[in-house]
């Protein structure tokens, strides 16, 4: 996860300055692999991460071009487009699903407040996506920015499944006491079933205890709070749902599929993003698929009651 705002940069991986020359680089290396080595009881996903950064730095060649892209070098890369929005592409003339709402709105608006607010009044940020500036940012403004990305990439998944899914982003879920953040990232409705999606990057693996997730980055009840949230969803649009979903990066996870059985009486999930699609075709296993018109009515009550954050 070296290109997610949260991720430690692979200097820090390797634990040398980003200007060190590179015998220094080199010696940092070894030492690490020795440190994080499986067989001499260190950690088998840090020892992936050394070998990794060791790939992106380890030659001059790499090493000037990871530092043009992350903010390292004098001058930025030409071709790198930090985290910006994603341009909408054009040329691809295959059918996608139906698609309502902006996939990570609420968060890149309220990261771009953020920043700016940070840098200071009267600053001008050329640029509020540069790596430099990323990465200097306090750990809550990274992760909006983080969020953002990855629900940007769950709706580019779901997108491709086709005509016959309808999915709806950033759904309000406050109830009568609007928040904007009080949200269901993506609503997803298809042949096998409707479902409530939550797109995190936690920024670390995680691990699952009692139906609920928890890491050293994890804050509160990400399950637990995304259930709540689609019961009130359900109620406003007289709807049940299939199942839940949280969508999470492929490095934060040990399993590509978790089917973790019922939470609260709903079938729950903990996919990679490499694993959605498959998910979202087949289904949860427990969940209720919908036949036809079963699908146009639950579609048309969310259509009438949804409000998007």
């Amino acid at each position: 996860m070296f290109d997610s705002p949260l991720s430690a940069s692979a200097y820090e991986v390797l634990q040398v300055q980003h200007d060190c020359d590179e015998e220094t680089l080199r010696k940092a290396y070894r030492l690490r692999l020795r440190q994080t080595h499986p067989d001499t009881g260190g950690d088998s996903a840090q020892f992936i991460q050394v070998q990794r950064a060791w790939e992106l730095v380890g030659t001059a060649g790499a090493r000037q071009s990871y530092d043009r892209g992350h903010g390292f070098g004098e001058t930025p890369a030409p071709e790198w487009s930090g985290w910006r929005p994603t341009q909408t592409e054009t040329r691809d003339t295959r059918p996608r699903a139906r698609s309502f709402g902006q996939p990570g709105g609420w968060r890149r608006e309220r990261y771009l407040t953020l920043i700016r607010e940070w840098a200071g009044r009267g600053v001008n940020l050329a640029d509020p996506y540069d790596p430099a500036l990323v990465r200097s940012a306090p750990h809550h403004i990274r992760r909006l920015l983080a969020d953002a990305l990855a629900e940007e990439a769950t709706a580019r998944i779901v997108g491709d499944l086709g005509m016959g899914y309808t999915v709806w982003h950033d759904v309000d879920a406050s109830g009568r006491d609007a928040r904007p953040d009080v949200k269901i990232d993506h609503i997803v409705l298809g042949p096998s079933g409707l479902y409530g999606l939550l797109s995190e990057d936690f920024g670390g693996s995680i691990r699952m205890r009692r139906g609920e997730i928890i890491g050293d980055e994890v804050a509160g009840a990400p399950i637990g709070d995304l259930l709540a949230r689609m019961r009130t969803a359900a109620r406003a649009a007289r709807v049940k749902f299939s199942g839940a979903i949280v969508v999470l990066p492929d490095d934060d996870v040990v399993q590509v599929i978790d089917e973790i059985g019922k939470v609260r009486g709903l079938p729950v999930a903990v996919v990679a993003q490499s694993g959605l699609s498959a998910v979202l075709r087949r289904g949860i296993t427990g969940a209720r698929s919908m036949g036809g018109n079963e699908v146009f009515d639950v579609r048309t009550r969310l259509q009438q009651t949804v409000r998007f954050a």
